[in-house]
């Protein structure tokens, strides 16, 4: 057994249930000791979040049960396969979930070291709830880690340093916009104001959204990529951003640190995020019925994503004075219709909680329609010309 495995293997016992931290600074170097430790001490449980990667030599067979939290393209397969389970969870409902059926015995996490404790690097979301208790931190010390959280530095004697290393948070190339979703893009700019507060999920149809406006505007999301960049470079930026992680290239890594950027789940993901501004949440969709019902989850009966915090900002926009909850798509996908009579999946957000949908085509308002006018307006904006 590794030098590292027996330090973890120290700390657990049979029927623990153990958590691995998620994000771009995921300590997913770690796994391949943490399955040495668990298979060694027997009948440890797993719960993963949001995986941008699966954890290097992870073994599903040393683990009793795996439980994922936000299912996406990384355990797609493993999700398929039945290997890990899917508990499909709106991410503002995740803490309390972790600290009630799903509880965790033991965090394992990847944090720098400073004066006044163990500092959260690219990501705080669900792991600063987690910390909080008495659940035991398994710390991958890794010095040059980007600070970006206003949340305060866990206290030193809270954590167990198992590792240290030099690993930089994982880098993600943001999607190439193409002529389609600048087309989209530009629709949506028009609807945002002067003043707004925005939220926007992660892809290239978001990107084009922000390379197309002209307004400066407050940002509170789920996640910041590369995009913030160019609002911060065009001066529409009104106030610092906030969200629960960051997730880009090296530059935003740079340009995240030590700015305060990020901060738990709890706020970033309550209905009050805007704080009192108009927030205008936008969105894409899998798959939208003719009611306005949104599946962002699977297709075809295979899994694809995770809920995430789709159903969160919808709701938070739709219920904001002045504010809008958007969902935006191409009207077809790899050569399928995305508007569809029946989702092949469970709706991730219910169709009370769209506003506003858009395509390549037009721009539908949902709002005061009844479910015979919806299914009209869509059918419209998925119809070229």
């Amino acid at each position: 057994m590794s030098s590292v495995a027996a330090a973890i293997a120290a700390q657990l016992e049979p029927g623990m249930r153990v958590a691995i931290a998620d994000g771009a600074g995921a300590p997913v170097t770690l796994a391949g000791d943490l399955t040495e430790a668990a298979r060694s001490v027997g009948g440890v449980r797993l719960v993963l979040g949001w995986c941008l990667d699966l954890p290097v030599h992870l073994d599903p067979a040393a683990f009793t049960d795996i439980r994922t939290v936000m299912g996406g393209f990384a355990l797609r397969q493993p999700i398929i396969d039945g290997q890990v389970h899917y508990v499909p969870e709106r991410l503002s409902a995740v803490p309390s979930l972790l600290a009630g059926p799903l509880r965790p015995d033991v965090l394992v996490i990847r944090m720098a070291r400073t004066a006044a404790g163990f500092a959260w690097g690219t990501e705080v979301s669900w792991m600063s709830s987690v910390a909080g208790s008495d659940v035991r931190l398994l710390i991958e010390e890794v010095p040059g880690l980007p600070q970006a959280a206003a949340d305060p530095p866990v206290p030193l004697e809270q954590g167990v340093v198992v590792a240290s290393g030099e690993h930089a948070p994982r880098e993600i190339v943001s999607a190439a916009t193409d002529d389609l979703t600048r087309r989209i893009g530009e629709r949506i700019a028009t609807l945002i104001p002067e003043g707004a507060c925005l939220q926007f999920g992660p892809g290239p149809l978001a990107t084009a959204m922000l390379d197309a406006l002209t307004v400066p505007v407050h940002v509170r999301s789920g996640l910041l990529g590369d995009a913030v960049l160019g609002l911060a470079e065009r001066d529409l930026l009104l106030s610092n951003p906030i969200a629960t992680y960051l997730a880009g290239g090296a530059e935003l890594y740079r340009w995240g640190d030590g700015r305060g950027v990020l901060t738990r789940l709890e706020r970033t993901h309550h209905v009050s995020a805007a704080a009192g501004r108009s927030l205008i949440s936008i969105n894409s969709a899998l798959e939208v019925d003719r009611t306005g019902a949104v599946n962002v989850e699977g297709t075809g009966g295979r899994p694809v994503s995770g809920i995430g915090g789709h159903p969160d900002f919808a709701a938070a926009g739709h219920i904001s004075v002045g504010g809008l909850s958007i969902i935006a798509t191409p009207a077809t996908r790899r050569g399928q219709s995305t508007l569809v009579d029946r989702l092949s999946f469970p709706a991730s957000s219910a169709r009370s909680d769209v506003d506003v949908v858009v395509t390549e085509h037009g721009v539908a308002d949902l709002r005061g329609l009844d479910d015979a006018e919806r299914a009209a307006e869509l059918t419209r904006i998925w119809t070229p010309g």
